[in-house]
């Protein structure tokens, strides 16, 4: 009988020193993976990053992210012009919609911006006021991003073409031609991939 309870007492306390370790085990190679993540995104993922925030809040982008209902223009991010508003779908009111003036294509006798789709980004995304990094919280939420998955993302901000006419804007009512974003077409599409496939992580606060 005494064997038997020392057979046992036995078995208990080695099953809790081999539970003990491989818990041990699994927090210390979750902290080690932790560390190699943040190793990974000090260099190359955050100036991607960085690259990828320096286009999203010019104000090629921000004049469509509005935080409020009011679409905005110009490099200083001025209201637009007759009273314009988010309205129906996004795209305005039935007298005074978006494609009544934007079309397709830039016009540049009259100075108008055009693009496929010219439209106000969902009021869920906009951005104004935002930091780099709550704009990427709400990039990655599908509850506020339009249920877009990464490769979805990808797709909007690389071939995108109402994305892409950031650096084709045009000329102004002036003549004159509007500034483009801080970072080439080509290296803002590399960032982006290369952001999104080091995992998408948002830099700490």
């Amino acid at each position: 009988m005494r064997a038997k309870i020392y057979i046992t007492a036995t078995f208990v306390l080695i099953t809790g020193l081999v539970l003990a370790i491989a818990n041990e085990y699994r927090e210390r190679s979750l902290s080690e993976y932790k560390t190699i993540r943040k190793n990974n995104i000090s260099s190359e993922s955050q100036e991607a990053f960085k690259k990828m925030m320096d286009v999203l809040t010019h104000e090629r982008c921000l004049n469509c992210h509005p935080s409020d209902n009011i679409p905005k223009q110009g490099e200083e991010g001025h209201p637009h012009y007759f009273g314009m508003a988010r309205g129906t779908d996004n795209m305005g009111f039935q007298a005074t919609n978006c494609n009544t003036c934007h079309q397709t294509e830039n016009n540049d006798y009259s100075g108008v911006p055009g693009a496929p789709h010219w439209s106000l980004a969902p009021a869920s995304m906009g951005w104004q006021g935002l930091s780099r990094i709550e704009i990427a919280k709400k990039l990655l939420n599908k509850e506020t991003n339009g249920g877009k998955t990464h490769e979805q993302l990808i797709e909007h901000m690389t071939e995108d073409k109402l994305v892409l006419w950031a650096w084709n804007p045009g000329i102004d009512a002036s003549g004159n031609p509007r500034e483009l974003p801080p970072v080439s077409k080509e290296a803002f599409k590399a960032a982006v991939e290369l952001w999104f496939e080091n995992g998408a992580v948002i830099p700490s606060e």
